[in-house]
């Protein structure tokens, strides 16, 4: 199981060097996401992307049980008051309805999503807007106290911001 840790870095040159140092500490590059102010240049740091960003999986979470929900009700209906051949009720209507509603749930959902920002980084909106630069890093559940140790050791002006218990859902795992 993984587990995200939050640091605050003070500026761009802070940032750079604590990439630099869990790099060689062996963290995967894939797990280390920076996220700062809107058009800030992040040249040499692995930015964050919309599935650190925003609230996409929940949106699409969200979406695909209240779709799935509609279309099975708009199914259970349209097999038993129209079936298509004959006079039984059609129950695969139901469950073809109830798949497509959840498909079309989760993607209209996450479109609404991809455009709101994380609840998870709520907490830290004016700091970024000051400029400073949020750093997210994935670990090991194992690795996540000497990597603390070590950002505390090599930066000191970098801030300790939390730990979440695990990694957001449809993390890729490594």
């Amino acid at each position: 199981m993984k587990r995200r840790i939050y640091w605050l870095m003070p500026d761009l040159a802070s940032a750079r060097s604590v990439m630099h140092d869990l790099v060689r500490a062996r963290v995967d590059i894939a797990r280390i996401h920076f996220t700062g102010p809107e058009g800030m240049d992040m040249t040499g740091l692995h930015a964050a992307n919309v599935w650190q960003t925003s609230d996409l999986v929940h949106a699409a979470k969200t979406g695909l049980v209240v779709g799935s929900a509609c279309g099975a009700v708009f199914g259970l209906v349209a097999a038993l008051l129209f079936p298509i051949v004959g006079d039984d009720p059609e129950w695969e209507v139901a469950v073809l309805l109830a798949i497509l509603g959840g498909v079309v749930g989760a993607w209209s959902a996450s479109m609404i999503g991809i455009s709101i920002p994380s609840p998870r980084l709520r907490r830290f909106e004016s700091a970024i807007a000051q400029g400073r630069i949020l750093l997210m890093v994935d670990l090991p559940r194992s690795r996540v106290r000497d990597i603390e140790a070590l950002l505390q050791s090599a930066h000191p002006e970098a801030r300790f911001e939390g730990e979440e218990p695990q990694v957001p859902a449809l993390r890729s795992s490594a």
